[in-house]
């Protein structure tokens, strides 16, 4: 089918109400630029997941990151859309207002330059993101260690998305199945959803980022509703099987672990930490095992579970804005919040 005819169909569709989740921030954002929603008839609902790596990150993690960046001769390096985030009692905004060092990068391998600028100082990159940025801090691993760099180390909040899924899956939230994670699916490959699909008995579809590609996976969920199936329509970046050789570098440094994530909660062997021979270069990943939420009236928690939209949070548009976040769906440009907000959704 051409685009018009999928646009007419979603638009007119009067089955059964379904409900599609996108795991995938910059889905999340597509969708929201692209009015996908205003395209889709009132019996096909859509909802963000957890697939904003920020979002997730729980408060413990901004709270150590907040600790070091006060320590003497300790620097924090981060990318900007964690400055901002809420830990329990403060940011790394509000850290570095009170003299804490933190540098703000848009690539990691710029710690490997300051590090050797300054060899009195340990800098500490905060390692947050899903399966699609493990494999670039397994390279800068490699990078560090090639070059004997001694005072680098990493505080990782790595995540990888099917166990979160699964979560979901066992929630009564009522999905009719995923748009599976375009950039994660670069590195797993579709086929690491099958056991999800069939598990559970719902479809997943790899897409792509266009708002056309898009429309044609939620045309596709409809049609291949209460199937177990994966279905690729990603082929230009997508296989079957991922990227190997960034899988085994990543195995090479890192291995599964138990993680918190921000309003869920602790999920099995849901992050990848690094090994017991690395540890060198760890700055406590491990410890971090609580979500402790600053804000009560916060519902981002029921936002990625799909409970509830942006809208139906108390504070949204009220208290809770991009300028004043109160949690991190707010945050990150990939927040499902933040979108709600700009594009005046809801």
């Amino acid at each position: 089918m051409n685009i018009k005819d999928i646009t007419e169909f979603l638009s007119t569709y009067d089955g059964d109400t379904l409900t599609f989740m996108e795991v995938c921030g910059t889905h999340t954002a597509s969708i929201s630029e692209n009015g996908i929603p205003s395209l889709l008839s009132n019996k096909i609902r859509l909802i963000s997941g957890p697939g904003c790596p920020v979002c997730v990150t729980v408060a413990s993690y901004i709270d150590k990151l907040c600790e070091l960046a006060l320590e003497e001769n300790t620097c924090v390096v981060t990318f900007g859309d964690l400055i901002r985030v809420p830990g329990s009692t403060s940011s790394l905004q509000e850290a570095k207002s009170k003299g804490g060092h933190i540098e703000m990068v848009y690539s990691p391998f710029e710690i490997i330059d300051l590090a050797k600028k300054d060899c009195n100082t340990t800098f500490i990159f905060a390692a947050v993101g899903f399966e699609t940025t493990t494999p670039i801090y397994a390279v800068l691993l490699d990078k560090i260690i090639e070059e004997n760099i001694k005072n680098i180390k990493l505080l990782t909040a790595l995540k990888t998305m099917p166990p979160a899924i699964d979560t979901l899956c066992k929630m009564d939230n009522k999905i009719d199945g995923f748009i599976a994670p375009g950039h994660v699916s670069v590195i797993t490959g579709a086929n690491e959803f099958k056991p999800l699909a069939e598990k559970y008995d719902l479809p997943f579809v790899v897409s792509g980022f266009k708002g056309e590609e898009l429309l044609g996976a939620i045309y596709a969920l409809v049609k291949l509703r209460n199937q177990g199936k994966v279905l690729n329509l990603y082929k230009s970046a997508v296989t079957d099987n991922g990227n190997e050789k960034a899988k085994a570098l990543v195995s090479k440094y890192f291995e599964p672990c138990d993680a918190a994530w921000r309003g869920i909660g602790q999920i099995k062997n849901s992050g990848m930490a690094l090994k017991k021979e690395y540890l060198v270069y760890d700055s406590g990943s491990r410890e971090l095992t609580q979500d402790n939420i600053k804000n009560k009236g916060c519902r981002c928690g029921e936002v990625i579970t799909g409970f509830i939209s942006p809208c139906e949070c108390p504070l949204f548009r009220k208290v809770c804005t991009p300028e004043n976040p109160q949690g991190a769906c707010m945050v990150s440009n990939e927040g499902a919040c933040f979108h709600y907000f700009i594009n005046n959704r809801g």
